[in-house]
């Protein structure tokens, strides 16, 4: 069985999402296990099948505007984030989801569980849709404001073998955001970085992509540093939302739009959801030696399963291990 740790107190609206999604994911993953973290008689509220689910009882939570999270790691070790994190290390786990505080689940993850020896920075990468239907790569939605172009070499290897093992992709491209597609463009660190990845055997670097491209990029990695791959991200997300909001305004209009709205009724649900960051789930934390899923703060039910269900197919797939392999050879 594969058994997880669940920040219950971690996001805008635990614990009672992180608590039915728990619920959500228990009945989608027969091999998986839940550990709930938190506080027992708050969990309860809300907990009405505790099928392979059991609760801890913690102290405290980690705030999602810390602003020293170092310090309320070291400083709150029984919080439920801390103690969820811990049990990986201990091997009472084999991973963590959580929606608490990013960059206090990034240096908990740290302190707690530790970083692979042969990776230098850790990275956040969650999976992005595209246009055809699939998804890549997008990293580091983030953990690092500021990296070298060697540490984005070993974070664009690691996503690289987690395209390879788990997604099946054979040989996976690899591209750069950046202002232009011509060599050349971009900051200092962006042409290091391209003259970096042009001579690398590890993947296919397909060179440059333009923002306007992030929804159909081709590739299946996608990476840049912590700030601009986040600024990405929350801009898919929010304009995904205002054109859905778009959409219905523009369609309801009258009573034929009306008529047709009921029509479509199914197919806007299809187009709200293929962008939606319900259905991302998380964004894995590569570079630890245990597996962490940072889900979004404001997930709900379905959106923290989904961050659950992601964390089971990597234990099941034996990812860490794969990528130690390959990162030793």
């Amino acid at each position: 069985m594969i058994k997880l740790a669940i920040d219950a107190m971690g996001g805008d609206y635990a614990p009672k999402e992180q608590v039915e999604g728990a619920m959500l994911a228990i009945k989608a993953n027969p091999d998986v296990v839940l550990t709930l973290y938190g506080d027992e008689a708050e969990i309860r509220k809300y907990l009405t099948n505790e099928e392979r689910i059991t609760i801890v009882q913690s102290e405290g939570t980690i705030d999602m505007g810390e602003k020293d999270p170092i310090r309320a790691i070291r400083s709150n070790r029984n919080s439920s984030m801390a103690l969820a994190l811990s049990s990986v290390r201990s091997g009472d786990n084999d991973g963590v989801v959580s929606s608490g505080a990013t960059q206090a689940l990034i240096a908990g993850s740290h302190i707690l569980i530790g970083r692979l020896k042969a990776m230098k920075r850790t990275a956040i990468a969650p999976l992005i849709p595209t246009v055809d239907g699939g998804s890549y790569i997008l990293l580091d939605a983030g953990g690092n404001l500021t990296i070298t172009a060697e540490y984005m070499l070993m974070q664009a290897t690691f996503a690289a073998i987690y395209a390879k093992e788990v997604q099946g992709i054979k040989k996976p491209k690899v591209g750069l955001i950046n202002i232009g597609t011509e060599p050349g463009k971009g900051r200092d660190l962006d042409k290091e970085v391209f003259e970096l990845f042009s001579k690398t055997d590890y993947f296919d670097f397909i060179g440059n992509v333009e923002p306007k491209e992030v929804l159909d990029p081709g590739c299946d990695v996608l990476i840049s540093d912590g700030f601009t791959a986040n600024i990405v991200m929350k801009c898919i997300e929010g304009t995904a939302k205002g054109l859905g909001k778009i959409l219905k305004q523009e369609i309801t209009k009258g009573i034929f739009g009306k008529i047709g709205s009921l029509i479509l009724k199914g197919r806007l649900g299809k187009f709200k959801s293929r962008l939606s960051a319900e259905d991302i789930g998380g964004a894995m934390i590569y570079g630890l030696r245990g597996v962490v899923v940072k889900a979004q703060g404001s997930s709900k039910a379905y959106g923290f399963s989904r961050g659950i269900h992601q964390a089971a197919t990597i234990v099941r797939n034996d990812v860490l291990n794969k990528v130690q392999q390959t990162l030793k050879q």
